[in-house]
């Protein structure tokens, strides 16, 4: 068995800011979950119905593994990044750091993780790895998902080599601080201000505030376009509310994130911009109750209330990250 030392293993709710987390935390840089996304630049929104989808994607944050990109970009810290076709390779890049005495990341499909008891075929899902014995790997997922878990070593590899929408080749990384320490506390606003930016000047209509106004039009046809409407309406309001497809995990992680910042820059538009963002996590669960509901009975009213709550959305997000643009 190889453990890396002073691991601190510690769920979150989102998988790459628990990630990060654990691979800074080692480091010595301990950031909040929600200045790490906010410091990332992690919030955004897309929605997406493409040929051959069972159901239409809601994203609620930036691609997976921009946030980290983002991150370590601002921060100044070196990201190590490998990717590979080769399993033996694959295994072999994870294995030499953690035999090193360092925790590394890796993306994958979650589909395939014996700890996940909804199988959802999901490519950008970001675990910490910090040890490995004959037949298992030790990994740090989210709280929801059990925090410090154990992953069989045959179920990670399939689940590191899964092709597929959002899926990397096997890729693993790892974070390396510079010799001084980040001073991240200026990095606040020119994260902010990024983030603002790209959801306002988003280059097509599913994205940022016009993609929220999308999902406002498509959501009322989601009893039709469902193949389960009981299974599938209930199982994305599921991941909106916890795994913050679609807004309301991530919404709230941005409001953290506002409210933190408050406390260290004294400005109105930034008070303005976390209050229209609290707002919006409220919104968001509210939506994510409505579509629950519509699968649950058959009923397309419930549909047509979430069309107003996200047209309202779209507004109040919109009129927030103008607000935190001007900061």
């Amino acid at each position: 068995m190889t453990i890396v030392k002073d691991i601190e293993a510690r769920g979150m709710q989102h998988c790459e800011t628990t990630a990060l987390g654990v691979l800074l935390r080692h480091e010595g840089l301990d950031l909040s979950e929600p200045m790490l996304f906010g410091l990332g630049s992690g919030l955004s929104f897309i929605y997406w119905d493409g040929k051959g989808m069972a159901f239409p994607f809601l994203g609620g944050r930036v691609k997976p593994f921009d946030l980290t990109r983002n991150l370590a970009a601002r921060l100044g810290l070196t990201l190590l990044v490998e990717e590979t076709t080769s399993p033996r390779k694959a295994w072999e890049n994870v294995a030499a750091h953690i035999d090193a005495g360092r925790p590394v990341g890796l993306q994958l499909d979650c589909y395939h993780l014996e700890h996940f008891r909804a199988k959802v075929h999901f490519g950008g899902h970001i675990v910490a790895m910090y040890g490995y014995d004959e037949h298992d790997a030790y990994l740090v997922d989210t709280g929801q998902q059990g925090g410090a878990v154990r992953a069989g070593r045959a179920a990670l590899a399939m689940a590191r080599a899964e092709r597929g929408p959002m899926t990397a080749k096997n890729r693993s990384f790892t974070i390396t601080l510079p010799e001084r320490s980040p001073c991240w506390q200026d990095q606040i606003i020119p994260a902010i201000k990024d983030c603002a930016d790209a959801f306002l000047a988003a280059p097509i209509a599913n994205l940022g505030h016009r993609g929220i106004e999308k999902a406002a039009a498509q959501v009322p046809k989601w009893l039709l376009r469902a193949g389960d409407p009981r299974q599938d309406l209930p199982q994305a309001a599921l991941l909106m509310e916890k795994a913050g497809t679609g807004g309301a995990l991530f919404r709230a992680l941005y409001r953290d994130f506002l409210g933190e910042c408050v406390q260290l820059i004294d400005d109105s538009d930034l008070r303005a911009g976390h209050k229209l963002y609290g707002e919006a996590a409220i919104l968001w669960t509210d939506v994510a109750t409505l579509i629950a509901k519509a699968g649950e009975s058959g009923d397309a009213g419930y549909l047509e209330r979430a069309r107003v709550l996200l047209h309202d959305l779209s507004r109040i997000e919109k009129d927030a990250m103008q607000l935190l643009r001007r900061l």
